[in-house]
């Protein structure tokens, strides 16, 4: 008996061994028609597409302060899903401004046109041509969108990434679309030192090398919308308007106001994620709490 269990463990090892020589085979389809939103996840050792089953309702409408960077955004989704040329798009600036909800708004405002959304890690970029092969011949039209999007010189997804964009012999199918969100314009740490290695050759300027290289990642992107700071004001506007989206009918208040600007003080930031935030406590602690009924034993 000792001799037959060692030879199954030893045969169980041989076959874990050579489990790993083999091919990962093609990624399953999931069911097209369960979502319009779905995320690429590696499951043991695997990619799959998976169904995001409560994805954000958010609209273009209650996008404010940020016109230029929607009607860019819009216009390009727009022809993608009729199915005419569009770019690539880099959406790059201030955090909590809308870069994110930007891609959730028209995602829901072309989705009864076929549009749909696959949500990806950096370091799901590297299973990129397996996402295309597995939408090519789809009717409908993707977005591959990368949130918080920034890159260290030996990440995987980087090689990946770029060599897609432009410089690889695959490239992205014509139903398929990169939009990625970052705080970084390169996405891509910067150093001072490698600043201090730009030459000059007469009036003309020669970065460093290093510093080329992370250039040559953002501009492959056709698109760059950038998003800045908002003023008191504008950040106030933000308040109002989603107030108003928690019922709120009147007008903002002196009181309010400044609870606004408080909570804007204590987060170290005016934008439209802290003014989402504020409206939905201030929301919360103007409707009366009631205790729920407890069962009787």
């Amino acid at each position: 008996m000792d001799k037959l269990d060692h030879f199954l463990t030893r045969a169980e090892a041989l076959i874990a061994r050579l489990e790993t020589l083999l091919p990962d085979p093609a990624p399953a389809e999931p069911d097209w028609s369960s979502a319009i939103a779905f995320r690429w996840l590696r499951r043991n050792g695997r990619g799959a597409l998976y169904p995001v089953n409560y994805p954000h309702t958010i609209r273009l409408t209650d996008l404010q302060n940020i016109d230029e960077q929607k009607q860019r955004i819009d216009q390009n989704t727009r022809q993608f899903v009729a199915g005419r040329p569009a770019n690539n798009v880099l959406l790059t600036g201030a955090r909590g401004a809308g870069k994110s909800s930007l891609v959730k708004a028209v995602l829901n405002e072309y989705a009864a046109q076929g549009l749909r959304v696959i949500e990806v890690s950096k370091d799901g970029l590297a299973d990129l041509p397996d996402i295309v092969t597995l939408i090519a011949h789809r009717p409908e039209r993707f977005i591959l969108y990368c949130d918080d999007l920034s890159f260290d010189a030996e990440d995987s997804g980087y090689a990946a990434l770029k060599a897609i964009l432009d410089g690889s012999l695959a490239t992205l199918s014509d139903n398929l679309l990169i939009y990625a969100t970052s705080n970084r314009r390169h996405l891509m740490p910067e150093y001072m030192a490698e600043n201090l290695a730009t030459r000059y050759v007469g009036e003309e300027i020669h970065p460093a090398e290093s510093v080329e290289e992370k250039i040559s990642l953002s501009e492959r992107f056709g698109l760059w919308i950038s998003f800045y700071p908002f003023s008191q004001d504008q950040y106030l506007n933000i308040v109002s308007h989603w107030l108003r989206h928690f019922g709120y009918t009147g007008e903002l208040d002196e009181a309010t106001r400044q609870d606004a600007l408080q909570w804007a003080l204590g987060r170290g930031a005016r934008n439209g994620r802290v003014a989402w935030q504020f409206a939905k406590d201030w929301a919360g602690r103007q409707s009366p709490i009631t205790n729920r009924p407890t069962s009787k034993t």
